[in-house]
């Protein structure tokens, strides 16, 4: 059965622009591979930890929304137990009716914005000088 989940995870500080976004495509292929259909993903920021962990006291967040079968999310976090970069990480389902709109209000935020073309307007000067 599909439900609705929220993957909270947290990667190394010491990790380059390129290493994280290399981390999230590897994520991606793996929620894709267990039939999730991601909705949106939220970058929290480098924050302080609350404790240290594997000596380190910071981290890069990230959050993702997705939908998976409940099957799927063993597989899923087997992966990332088995990533040394993913130095913390935990998963949230989602399944009252209360719960289920508080996870569709936050996709809606995180959502990625299509962008809006916007054609020029031609002004009376422009017209005019044509």
């Amino acid at each position: 059965m599909i439900k609705k989940y929220e993957l909270l995870f947290v990667l190394k500080p010491t990790l380059v622009e390129e290493e994280l976004q290399a981390k999230i495509s590897y994520l991606k292929e793996i929620l894709e591979k267990n039939s999730a259909v991601i909705a949106a993903l939220q970058h929290i920021g480098t924050r302080k930890l609350a404790y240290k962990i594997q000596k380190f006291e910071r981290g890069h967040y990230y959050v993702f929304y997705f939908e998976a079968p409940s099957s799927s999310i063993l597989e899923i976090e087997r992966n990332l137990r088995i990533s040394e970069d993913f130095i913390k990480f935990m998963t949230v389902k989602y399944e009252k009716q209360k719960e289920l709109k508080h996870w569709n209000k936050l996709v809606e935020k995180f959502m990625p914005k299509p962008e809006i073309k916007t054609e020029k307007i031609a002004t009376k000067e422009e017209i005019t000088e044509e």
